[in-house]
């Protein structure tokens, strides 16, 4: 009994001895578990000093690129300067000028943009004319310019210039600085060791690259609107040119009462045009008149008929009671 007993307390004082050694163990393990992150945290806090906050790498970007480039100075840019004229013009021959036109534009190296052409074909309207929208380039524009005033009538013309050198040069600074930024950034992404400083810094990089591309457009856009001035060119065929220099009072009269023969000239030829253009519907509604009237002339004939029947039968019935009244007295 005493040995049983020996041996149960011996088993226990095993058993306890195990299971403290088991926990000891999880403990060392649970505590290395643990302490683990904190390491990998330290680590990664060491390697974060590789690179800087997207904040960071942009303003120390645009030092670099200031103190590298000295800033672009607006006095030493040349004048970026958009030019935009826009011409009526009068022709007494549409086609000879609009073909002067598109030679004079192709020979001067700029290109038409958009053309409308009205060729006149309505009846109604028998001035032809053309809205072109014209690229020339900005050094030959007074080429042009009288160009058009010796083949046609200029009724009007306004020139409008728009200095864009401030933008421009804004631009481009913003974009060497993005530039700057740019090779930066790759330099920290060929240092970086961890996932989470690559994907930062990637995604940095993808947006300055997308704000470089967009700047390029935007100067690209504005090199082309000063290279090339615009040209709204509006023209029309006339018969005859409208003055456009200063009269005196005896040709304001001359001039005013011309104009008047000439508008009642113009408005008898189109009445006569359009009384000819018309003959067609004219003949239609007075067939349908004449067809009209005969119907109506026919329902009257016979209303009429009617109503004279009406009193012959009226004037039979009187006679033939008068007639059997008189017989009456001479029976009594």
């Amino acid at each position: 009994m005493k040995k049983k007993i020996c041996l149960s307390c011996f088993t226990i004082m095993l058993l306890t001895f195990m299971i403290l050694t088991g926990c000891g163990g999880a403990s060392k393990e649970s505590a290395a578990y643990y302490a683990a992150p904190a390491e990998e945290a330290a680590a990664y806090e060491y390697d974060s000093d590789l690179y800087m906050t997207e904040s960071a790498v942009t303003e120390e970007a645009m030092e670099e690129a200031e103190a590298e480039t000295g800033g672009v100075d607006v006095k030493e840019t040349t004048r970026k300067l958009i030019k935009t004229v826009d011409l009526e013009a009068e022709t007494e021959n549409f086609d000879a000028l609009l073909k002067t036109v598109n030679e004079k534009t192709e020979k001067l190296g700029g290109y038409v943009e958009s053309s409308y052409v009205y060729n006149g074909s309505q009846y109604y309207e028998h001035n032809r004319n053309a809205n072109l929208k014209l690229r020339i380039p900005a050094e030959k524009l007074n080429d042009f310019l009288s160009a058009m005033d010796e083949n046609s009538n200029i009724t009007s013309k306004n020139e409008n210039v728009e200095d864009v050198t401030l933008q421009y040069v804004d631009m481009k600074s913003h974009k060497e600085a993005l530039e700057t930024e740019q090779t930066r950034l790759l330099e920290l992404l060929e240092q970086a060791e961890t996932v989470e400083d690559i994907i930062t810094i990637e995604g940095r990089l993808s947006e300055v690259r997308y704000q470089i591309e967009s700047m390029e457009s935007q100067l690209r856009t504005l090199d082309n609107q000063v290279s090339y001035s615009t040209v709204h060119l509006y023209i029309e065929e006339v018969k005859r040119y409208t003055p456009v220099k200063e009269q005196t009072v005896f040709e304001k009269i001359t001039t005013g009462f011309v104009a008047s023969l000439y508008d009642v000239g113009e408005g008898i030829a189109d009445f006569f045009i359009s009384f000819i253009i018309h003959i067609p519907y004219i003949v239609v509604w007075a067939v349908a008149i004449i067809l009209v009237l005969i119907v109506v002339r026919k329902i009257r004939k016979k209303n009429a008929k009617k109503k004279m029947n009406k009193i012959l039968q009226q004037t039979e019935r009187e006679q033939a009671s008068a007639m059997s009244e008189s017989r009456e007295k001479e029976d009594k």
